[in-house]
C-alpha cells in the first residue's frame, strides 16, 4: 500500500515544514533534489513508502511496550553492558548537560549487529552479541527484532544512495564494503515515560543534541514530541515540533555526514519535550564501519571551501562522542 502524501503536516506557526522523499518515485532526479533541499535546510525530511509493511511496523512498537512493561528488576537483568548492548534505565544519557539538572527522562534498548562473541570482530568497541529477553518472558521479541534490524537497514541503504547523489557522487558510494556493506547499524527501542518537559528547569525527555553517524531513521507514534533548530549557532535558539507522521520515518543526517560533506549538508540539534503523554518511539542509527576513514569529500572542497575538519576513524569518533553523553551507571 502506498503512502498518500496528503496525510503530511501543513506547516504552521511552531511546526516544522520538511520535504518528503518517496522511496517508489521513479523520477530520481526529484527525489536528489528534495533531498538536497532538505540537507541543506534542516538536515530532517521524511520517507515514506520505504517498503516496511505497517502491520509489521505496529508489531515491532508492540514488542518494544511489552519490554518497557516489565517490571524494573527483569529490565535490569538485561543492562547495557561494554559493548552498548541492553537496557538503559531512566537518567541513563546525559545528553545537554550545560542546560539538563539531570539526565533524560527516558530508558531505552540497544540492539546492534550481531558478532558471536568467538569472532575476532567482536573485540572491538560496539561488537558483539547482543542481549536478548529470554524467550518464556517475551517469545518471539528477538526474532521481530532482528527481522527489523535487516529491514531498517535496507532502508537506510536506499536513502543513502540518494544522499550519494545528492553530494555530486556516484550513487553506490557509501555501500563500499568499508562503509555501509560493513557497518555499525545500532536499533535504539526509546520509552518516555510522561514526565512534563520543564525546559526553564532543566527537565527534559532528551536533551538538545546531534546524533553521531551517517543518518538516523526514526519511527514515532503518534504523541508529538520531537523539536529541531535549524539554526544551532544562533540566539535565541528557535525550536519547531516535527509532526510524527503514521507509515513514515522521520529521518536526520548525522555529525559524521556533516564533517564528510565540510558543511555542506547540516547535522541539526533536536531534542524532546514530554506533555505528561507515555510516547514511544524506534530510532535505527547508522554508522560506516568502525575502521572506514571519514574525511572531506572532494565534491565538497573548493578553493573557497577548504576542508574544515581532520580524517578520523568512524571507531575512534563514536567512542569519544558516546563517552560524552553517559552517566556512570555506578554513581
Amino acid at each position: 500500500m502506498n503512502f498518500d502524501e496528503r496525510k503530511l503536516p501543513a506547516a504552521s506557526a511552531n511546526m516544522a515544514a520538511l520535504n518528503c522523499i518517496d522511496l517508489s518515485d521513479s523520477d530520481i532526479q526529484k527525489s536528489v533534489s528534495l533531498l538536497r533541499q532538505a540537507c541543506l535546510d534542516s538536515g530532517f525530511f521524511y520517507v515514506v513508502n520505504h517498503g516496511i509493511r505497517p502491520e509489521f511496523m505496529d508489531e515491532v512498537f508492540s514488542q518494544s511496550k511489552r519490554f518497557f512493561s516489565l517490571l524494573l528488576d527483569e529490565k535490569m537483568k538485561l543492562l547495557r553492558n561494554e559493548k552498548n548492548r541492553g537496557y538503559t534505565p531512566l537518567l541513563d544519557e546525559h545528553l545537554d548537560p550545560v542546560n539538563q539538572i539531570h539526565g533524560d527522562y527516558k530508558e531505552g534498548y540497544y540492539i546492534g549487529v550481531e558478532v558471536p562473541e568467538d569472532d575476532p570482530q567482536a573485540e572491538k568497541p560496539f561488537h558483539g552479541p547482543n542481549l536478548w529477553p529470554t524467550a518464556d518472558i517475551l517469545p518471539g521479541w528477538r526474532e521481530t527484532m532482528e527481522r527489523y534490524h535487516r529491514e531498517a537497514l535496507e532502508v537506510a541503504r536506499a536513502v543513502a544512495r540518494i544522499i550519494a547523489l545528492a553530494l555530486d557522487l556516484d550513487g553506490n558510494f557509501f555501500d563500499q564494503s568499508e562503509m555501509l556493506g560493513d557497518p555499525i547499524a545500532i536499533l535504539r527501542l526509546l520509552h518516555y515515560e510522561g514526565k512534563i518537559s520543564e525546559p526553564e528547569r532543566g527537565i527534559y525527555g532528551a536533551g538538545a543534541h546531534s546524533d553521531f553517524g551517517l543518518l538516523t531513521l526514526l519511527a514515532t507514534d503518534d504523541v508529538i514530541g520531537l523539536q529541531i533548530c535549524k539554526g544551532k549557532h544562533v540566539e535565541p535558539q528557535i525550536w519547531e515540533y516535527v509532526s510524527p507522521v503514521k507509515g513514515a520515518f522521520i529521518v536526520n543526517l548525522g555529525d559524521l555526514l556533516e564533517r564528510w560533506s565540510n558543511c555542506s549538508f547540516r547535522s541539526t540539534l533536536h531534542r524532546v519535550l514530554v506533555s505528561g503523554q507515555e510516547r514511544y518511539s524506534i530510532a535505527f542509527f547508522v554508522l560506516p564501519s568502525f575502521n572506514c576513514v571519514v574525511k572531506c569529500l572532494p565534491t565538497c572542497q573548493s578553493e573557497d571551501n577548504p576542508p574544515k575538519f581532520p580524517p578520523i576513524t568512524c571507531g575512534a569518533y563514536l567512542v569519544q562522542r558516546y563517552e560524552d553523553t553517559h552517566a556512570d551507571l555506578s554513581s
